[in-house]
């Protein structure tokens, strides 16, 4: 463990480098470093194996002790630094998140990681626009159990602080890998995964299908839904019934709906 004097200023070169790490996803790439808030998510991480670099913590909030027990064995090569409840407050979006922020090397993941077996469900996203919805999702990958995540040609990033903390740390206990339509497509068929896009004018409902067997549920973004090229390419389009005026639902909402059939036609048997 490495301790550092405590951080009181606001002003102080390291805060103002966490300020610009949660706001820019450009530079969290640059530095290959991410930042998580909370206790729940911090040990969510640190049960995932995600290396800390940096711990911050308001001692009028947590102890050092407490610190220590949360992050484990992280301690032995994390510095550990104590800020004033002003810098917390600088570098914190809620005040309830526990009095921790800690700095992180950012996970490298791609769909070599994912395993697939003869029971595999994958949540496909395309071009996905909002990281509250990304961390929705990803709370339901993580309930369902699913064997991963896998997000086509991103318009955020999967560790946008947003998506960490509506996730409660999920982004990290899933296996959640970006990819293009090309290189997701190949790796589907070479893999023999049937995919079932969502889809409004689909002619099918997705409770009367059969949804064994390796499968990948593949979502568009609320306001335009899938491309074409992904409809043309799914091999089957499914919808879900809608009764009201409106004729969809929020796509986390359409996510955790398939993905919980699927899993119940499989008995909730855990696939990870």
């Amino acid at each position: 463990m490495k301790n550092s004097n405590k951080i009181s200023s606001p002003q102080n070169p390291l805060i103002k480098e966490i300020v610009l790490l949660q706001s820019k996803s450009k530079e969290r790439k640059i530095r290959n470093t991410i930042v998580i808030e909370g206790t729940k998510e911090i040990s969510v991480a640190r049960d995932a194996g995600v290396v800390f670099t940096k711990v911050l913590f308001c001692a009028d909030i947590i102890s050092a002790e407490e610190v220590k027990q949360i992050i484990g064995k992280q301690a032995e090569n994390a510095e550990i630094i104590e800020i004033s409840n002003a810098v917390f407050s600088k570098i914190s979006y809620r005040e309830t998140t526990g009095g921790m922020v800690v700095l992180a090397e950012m996970p490298k993941k791609n769909l070599s990681v994912l395993q697939v077996d003869e029971q595999s469900v994958f949540i496909v996203l395309e071009a996905v626009e909002k990281p509250g919805n990304l961390g929705a999702i990803c709370r339901v990958a993580d309930g369902a159990q699913v064997s991963g995540v896998i997000i086509c040609d991103p318009h955020t990033d999967i560790y946008n602080p947003n998506a960490v903390r509506s996730s409660l740390g999920c982004v990290f206990s899933v296996d959640v890998v970006n990819s293009t339509f090309e290189e997701t497509m190949h790796w589907l068929k070479e893999n023999q995964v049937t995919t079932y896009a969502a889809e409004l004018t689909a002619s099918e409902f997705y409770h009367t299908l059969d949804l064994r067997g390796k499968i990948a549920l593949v979502f568009g973004t609320e306001a335009t839904g899938l491309t074409e090229k992904w409809i043309k390419n799914a091999d089957k389009r499914i919808k879900i019934p809608m009764g009201g005026i409106i004729d969809s639902l929020n796509v986390n909402t359409s996510v955790a709906i398939l993905t919980f059939e699927a899993m119940r036609q499989r008995n909730f048997e855990a696939r990870r």
